[in-house]
């Protein structure tokens, strides 16, 4: 039987994940890669070949005629593959791994995006623990948590997520525009579980501010229903602009005005012993390509990031 001359699989299996996400990038997230990988990989493919097959763009690529009409084949031989190991494996059930975060950075920013996850690595179940009080990463409540804070705790590794900002935001139709429209509209404030003296509250606002103080009409118990409060047309709240990034880029709420007040930012935690685990690095390693296309979004949102301090 004649052999096969193919390419490297490797360069294959790259450019079929590029071409069904028609992005680099995600086709590196699959793949654990980096997209620099993926690059060098479809290079060497078109190279061996003699053909471009993708025309590579700034935020995305789109695949030639050559690459139309190889990827199919190729998709398809994938997925028969697939199915063909599939099928000689012994049933096993998804690797677990507890992911521990506030109830407003779960509602807010992680639910939306744990479907991705789970269609890029279908091997690893992610289940969500809840609590803003610190869970024990130690003694094996969760292996893996997204907390609000400085940043260092003993024992653990820590890497940086997402900053925090915190300003005024309401909803359009309260026609909030200027800081003197405050005083004709309710404040929704909500209680912090740990306060410090720079804790980015009310009170600390209207000083950076420079003006008087006016007194808070709606509190809520958590973040979640001061956010709700405000897109409801309630009052205006001070929030975490990283959990309204969405609401800002619709126009459900606005930002009238700053100033804006630093918080701590949110951050990745887990145990030093469990370092090299390599489910927990794929999880790290999506929640940290998630939370860098979330920065880029807010960049681009025109009149959020950089809005004119009240006089």
């Amino acid at each position: 039987m004649q052999m096969r001359r193919l390419p490297p699989l490797t360069a294959l299996r790259a450019f079929e994940a590029a071409a069904r996400h028609l992005s680099f990038k995600h086709a590196a997230n699959e793949l654990s890669l980096t997209p620099t990988a993926i690059s060098h990989q479809v290079r060497q493919l078109e190279e061996h070949l003699g053909v471009r097959l993708f025309v590579r763009g700034t935020r995305r690529v789109d695949l030639t005629p050559a690459g139309h009409s190889l990827f199919p084949a190729l998709r398809d031989g994938f997925d028969a593959m697939a199915r063909a190991v599939q099928s000689v494996r012994p049933a096993s059930q998804p690797r677990a791994i507890v992911l521990s975060t506030t109830m407003a950075f779960a509602s807010r920013w992680l639910l939306q995006r744990l479907a991705r996850f789970a269609a890029a690595q279908p091997d690893i179940a992610l289940h969500l623990h809840t609590s803003d009080a610190p869970v024990d990463l130690q003694g094996g409540v969760a292996q893996l948590a997204i907390r609000y804070g400085p940043g260092r705790s003993p024992g653990l590794h820590c890497t940086p997520l997402l900053p925090s900002r915190f300003a005024p935001v309401c909803a359009p139709a309260l026609d909030v525009r200027e800081l003197s429209d405050l005083a004709t509209v309710p404040l929704i404030g909500f209680e912090w579980f740990r306060r410090e003296p720079a804790t980015p509250d009310w009170p600390l606002w209207f000083e950076c501010a420079g003006c008087a103080p006016l007194p808070r009409q709606l509190q809520f118990a958590d973040e979640v229903h001061a956010i709700q409060a405000a897109i409801a047309g309630q009052g205006v709240a001070l929030i975490n602009l990283s959990l309204v990034t969405e609401e800002l880029r619709t126009g459900m709420l606005r930002q009238p005005f700053g100033p804006e007040l630093p918080g701590h930012g949110f951050h990745l935690a887990w145990a030093e012993a469990r370092d090299a685990d390599p489910d927990i690095a794929v999880v790290r390693a999506w929640l940290l390509e998630e939370a860098v296309e979330h920065a880029a979004d807010m960049r681009t949102q025109t009149g959020h990031t950089s809005v004119p301090e009240p006089r």
